[in-house]
C-alpha cells in the first residue's frame, strides 16, 4: 500500500513539473523577469499537493515534498528554494503533529543547501541536484533514525522512502533537462530556421534581379530551375520554359558543341566557359557566354550542371566597332603611303598617254589604258582621304538646296540610264551645320551607288523629314537588286565590296564623314526589294541660328 502511495505522488509530481514547461513551450514570449520568485511559489504549490497526497506512518507523515526544493535549490538558488521549502514546511505542519522534529530538519536542510550552493554553483545543474540529494540523504540518516529515533529498527522504510525522493528528484531533472535541450534544440533550429530564410531571400534577390541567365540541368538536359530573368532576355514565360529543353532554343550550329561539353562535365567534374547563341521568342539570335559548374550528388556523381549566361551581344558590337576602328587606322597609314608613292609616277603615266593619244589620234587600247589610269587615280584620292586628316569648316547649310544641287549633277546621267529623281520634303528649308563638299561626296556616292544598282532603269526615292527632337531623316530609296541580310552589317567595312570594279572605300569614306558630322547612317535590304540608305543628322542650334540672323 506504501508503494502505491509512492508512486502516486511520483506521477502527479511527474505531471506537475511537466505542465509548466509543456505550457511554456507554446507560448513564444520574453523571458521573465521574476522567473525566480514564480517557480519558487508554484514548485511551493507543487510541495503542498505533496504533501495533501502524504500518508501516516505511526504517527509520522511521509511524502517527497522535499523532491521540488532539491530542484528548485539546484536550478535557480538559495532564494526560489527557500520560498518552495517555506510552502512545505507551512503544509508539513498543517497536515500533521511532530512540528518539533520537522521544524529541526527543515532548517538543518535549509541552511545547508544554502551553503553548499555556493560551493557548487558553478557545477550544472544536474549535478548540483545529485550533490543537495546527497546533503539531504546525510541530513535526513544523522536526523531521522539516529537523532530523533524515528523507526530505527526498520531501515527498508527509510531506504524505500529515500529510493523514492531521489526517483523524483531524477524524474525531475530528466524533464527539466529533456526541456531545457528541446528549448536550445528549438531555439538553434529557429536561428537556422531565420539564416536559411534570409539566405534564401538573398538568393532569391540576386536571382529574381539580375539580368543573367541561371540554369540547373540534369543529365537528359531538361531544366529543373530557370531564374525570371529568362523572361526578360529571351521573352518566354514560365509555363513555356517548363515544357521545353535547352537544345531546343539553341542556334542549330551550337547544340552539338553545347551538348559534349555539357556532357564532358558529367564525366570530368570540371567547370567550363564557352559562347553559344539562344533564340528569342520574337525569333532572332542572342549571343551568351557561359560559366557551367557540376554539382555533386549523394553519392558523389554529377547529378546537375548549373549554368550561368550572360549576354555578350553589346560586348560583341564594341570588339566589332574596335575592329573597324583598327582597320581603319590600318588604312589610313596604307592610305598615306600609296597616296605618296603612287600618285606622282601616275601623274607621269597618264601624261605620256594623253600625248600619245593627242600625238597618235584615239584607239582602244589607249582609251582603255587611260580608264584604268582614271580608275587608280580615284582609288589613291579615295585613300587619301581616308589616310590624311583634313581641315574641316561646318557653315550653316540648307539641306533642302545641297540635296537639290546634287541631283542637278547626276540628272543627265540619270536621264541617260531612265532613271527617275523623286524629291519629298515638306519643310521650306531645313538648316543644319555641315561641311557641304563631304555631305555632297556622301550623297554622289549614294546616289551612284543606287544607280548602278538599276540597270534597267527605275525611281530613286528621296524623302526628308524633320524631327522634334532637333533631327532630321534623310533616306533614299531605290528600286535595285537589293543586299542579302546578312551582307548588311559588312558594309562600310575597308575594301569590301559587291562590285566588280568597287573599291569598298565608298561607304567607309560616307560612314566616317556622316560619323563627324555627329550623324548616323544605316542600311536595310532586301533581295530583289530594293536598298534604302537613311542618314540621321542634328539640325542646327536654334541659340546658333538666332544668333546667326
Amino acid at each position: 500500500m506504501i508503494l502505491l502511495d509512492y508512486i502516486v505522488n511520483l506521477s502527479i509530481f511527474s505531471l506537475l513539473v511537466s505542465v509548466p514547461l509543456v505550457i511554456r513551450s507554446f507560448i513564444n514570449h520574453r523571458p521573465l523577469k521574476q522567473i525566480g520568485l514564480l517557480a519558487g511559489i508554484y514548485a511551493g504549490i507543487v510541495s503542498v499537493i505533496l504533501v495533501m497526497l502524504s500518508f501516516q506512518q505511526d504517527g509520522y507523515s511521509y511524502d517527497i515534498r522535499y523532491a521540488p526544493v532539491i530542484l528548485i535549490f539546484a536550478y535557480l538558488g538559495p532564494a526560489a528554494g527557500i520560498i518552495t521549502g517555506v510552502f512545505s514546511l507551512l503544509a508539513r505542519l498543517f497536515s500533521s503533529g511532530q512540528w518539533e522534529a520537522a521544524i529541526i530538519g527543515w532548517t538543518i536542510i535549509m541552511v545547508s543547501f544554502s551553503v553548499i550552493h555556493l560551493f557548487i554553483k558553478r557545477l550544472s545543474s544536474v549535478k548540483r541536484s545529485l550533490l543537495l540529494f546527497g546533503t539531504y540523504l546525510l541530513i535526513y540518516i544523522i536526523t531521522v533514525p539516529i537523532i530523533f529515533n524515528v523507526f530505527r529498527n526498520q531501515p527498508y522504510f527509510h531506504y524505500q522512502y529515500l529510493l523514492f525522493v531521489l526517483l523524483g528528484v531524477l524524474i525531475g531533472v530528466l524533464i527539466i533537462e529533456s526541456y531545457v535541450k528541446l528549448h536550445r534544440l528549438n531555439n538553434r533550429l529557429s536561428d537556422m530556421y531565420k539564416m536559411v530564410e534570409e539566405s534564401e531571400a538573398k538568393y532569391r534577390l540576386i536571382a529574381e534581379n539580375t539580368s543573367d541567365l541561371i540554369m540547373v540541368m540534369d543529365r537528359e538536359h531538361s531544366l529543373s530551375y530557370f531564374s525570371p530573368s529568362h523572361e526578360i532576355v529571351l521573352g518566354f514565360q514560365s509555363s513555356e520554359l517548363e515544357k521545353m529543353k535547352l537544345c531546343k532554343f539553341i542556334h542549330p550550329d551550337d547544340v552539338c558543341r553545347f551538348k559534349d561539353t555539357i556532357e564532358s562535365m558529367f564525366e570530368k567534374p570540371e567547370s567550363k566557359s564557352f559562347e553559344f547563341r539562344l533564340q528569342h521568342k520574337e525569333g532572332h539570335w542572342i549571343e551568351f557566354e557561359s560559366r557551367c559548374m557540376p554539382v555533386k550528388g549523394e553519392n558523389q556523381t554529377i547529378e546537375h550542371i548549373v549554368t550561368i549566361s550572360r549576354d555578350i551581344s553589346e560586348r560583341k558590337k564594341a570588339e566589332e566597332i574596335l575592329l573597324q576602328s583598327e582597320k581603319l587606322s590600318i588604312v589610313g597609314e596604307l592610305a598615306a603611303g600609296v597616296a605618296h608613292e603612287i600618285r606622282n609616277p601616275l601623274t607621269t603615266i597618264k601624261g605620256f598617254m594623253q600625248l600619245y593619244k593627242w600625238e597618235n589620234g584615239s584607239d582602244e587600247i589607249n582609251d582603255l589604258l587611260l580608264s584604268e589610269l582614271n580608275r587608280i587615280e580615284t582609288i589613291t584620292s579615295e585613300m587619301l582621304s581616308l589616310g590624311k586628316p583634313q581641315a574641316v569648316h561646318h557653315h550653316q547649310t540648307d539641306l533642302r538646296d545641297l540635296l537639290e544641287n546634287t541631283l542637278e549633277l547626276l540628272s543627265p546621267q540619270a536621264h541617260l540610264n531612265d532613271i527617275q529623281f523623286n524629291l519629298s520634303v515638306k519643310e521650306p528649308a531645313v538648316f543644319i551645320t555641315c561641311e557641304k563638299n563631304q555631305l555632297k561626296q556622301v550623297f554622289l556616292n549614294i546616289l551612284k551607288n543606287a544607280m548602278e544598282a538599276m540597270p534597267d532603269g527605275g525611281n530613286i526615292d528621296i524623302d526628308l523629314v524633320t524631327k522634334e527632337d532637333r533631327e532630321c531623316i534623310l533616306s533614299f530609296r531605290d528600286e535595285g537588286s537589293g543586299i542579302p541580310e546578312e551582307i548588311l552589317p559588312r558594309l562600310g567595312e575597308p575594301f569590301y565590296t559587291l562590285k566588280e570594279k568597287g573599291t569598298g572605300l565608298g561607304l567607309m569614306i560616307c560612314n566616317k564623314i556622316i560619323k563627324q558630322h555627329n550623324g548616323t547612317i544605316t542600311y536595310h535590304s532586301k533581295p530583289q526589294e530594293g536598298t534604302t540608305v537613311e542618314i540621321r543628322l542634328p539640325l542646327m542650334n536654334p541659340i546658333k541660328e538666332a544668333s546667326s540672323i
